[in-house]
């Protein structure tokens, strides 16, 4: 399991799960009403693939919104890796909740687990190296603070949440404010104190961002050879992190260039959803 895992405010958690019951459930189940209002059941979730647990907070908060006398036991935990025929949680309640909830806990459950689970995959590939994997804003709508709570989860971490908590200052920014210095001394007279990384295409621009005292320099598809003489001229003074083109086959050797992040968008981008299960009885 992995330790430490902050956990995500039970306002974002209680909005996401709202939203996507309203959208599941309208002006009601209808099929559920086919059964006896006071039928009662037991049921129990099950993962086909192998992986890592991620969403209890999510499942959890469905049932409990969808009917609260429904009662959860938990046979794993987020950041758990999981083996096939896995059992992760058994429910005993209405039955007519347990099954206007499944889908959504399931939606929940089965892509944030999946989202962990690529994450595990590319962290294992760098382990021992010292390299940091990012993920970036490339999220599902709606859902960037699960997404990124499942980063997390898979042994990977986070860039910047959002436009709002760290600069990230690309070509156009650096066009429309006159050059690298301008930019960044813009980001300081306007945000004391908040982040500032610029994104580079060349060794020149990567001099102008460490000369301009930047916290972070993102090394737009530099090649490997690049990336070594960035960080042999950088010689510490900035946090260089890899951006671009990244893949499971070059991981390894981005990491050993000696750069301090590698940002990946495939964290989180086009996740293979686990394959999960409800079982009545």
């Amino acid at each position: 399991m992995t330790s430490n895992l902050q956990p995500v405010p039970d306002s974002i958690v209680d909005a996401n799960v709202q939203a996507a019951l309203a959208e599941d459930i309208g002006g009601g189940d209808i099929t559920a009403e086919l059964l006896p209002a006071d039928s009662m059941a037991e049921a129990t979730v099950i993962t086909r693939d192998d992986g890592v647990l991620c969403g209890q907070h999510w499942v959890t908060k469905v049932f409990e919104q969808v009917d609260e006398r429904i009662a959860l036991q938990w046979r794993a935990s987020d950041g758990d890796s999981l083996s096939a025929g896995q059992t992760l949680l058994q429910l005993k309640g209405p039955a007519r909740g347990l099954l206007t909830a499944e889908r959504t806990a399931l939606n929940f459950l089965q892509t944030l687990s999946g989202t962990a689970t690529r994450c595990r995959d590319y962290a294992n590939r760098v382990e021992g190296t010292g390299v940091r994997l990012l993920d970036t804003r490339k999220t599902l709508p709606g859902l960037r603070a699960a997404q990124k709570y499942a980063v997390r989860c898979g042994g990977c971490h986070n860039h910047r949440v959002g436009l709002f908590d760290a600069f990230l200052i690309k070509e156009n920014h650096i066009l429309a404010c006159g050059g690298i210095p301008a930019a960044v001394l813009r980001a300081r007279e306007s945000a004391p104190g908040k982040p500032v990384e610029v994104e580079v295409e060349n060794m020149d621009e990567l001099a102008q961002a460490i000369d301009a005292q930047c916290e972070r320099v993102m090394l737009d598809n530099f090649d490997l050879d690049a990336m070594r003489e960035a960080v042999r001229l950088n010689d510490g003074r900035a946090e260089l992190e890899a951006s671009g083109n990244v893949t499971l086959e070059s991981l390894a050797a981005i990491a050993q260039t000696g750069v301090d992040f590698i940002s990946i968008g495939a964290l989180t981008k086009g996740c293979e959803p686990l394959d999960l299960s409800m079982r009545l009885s």
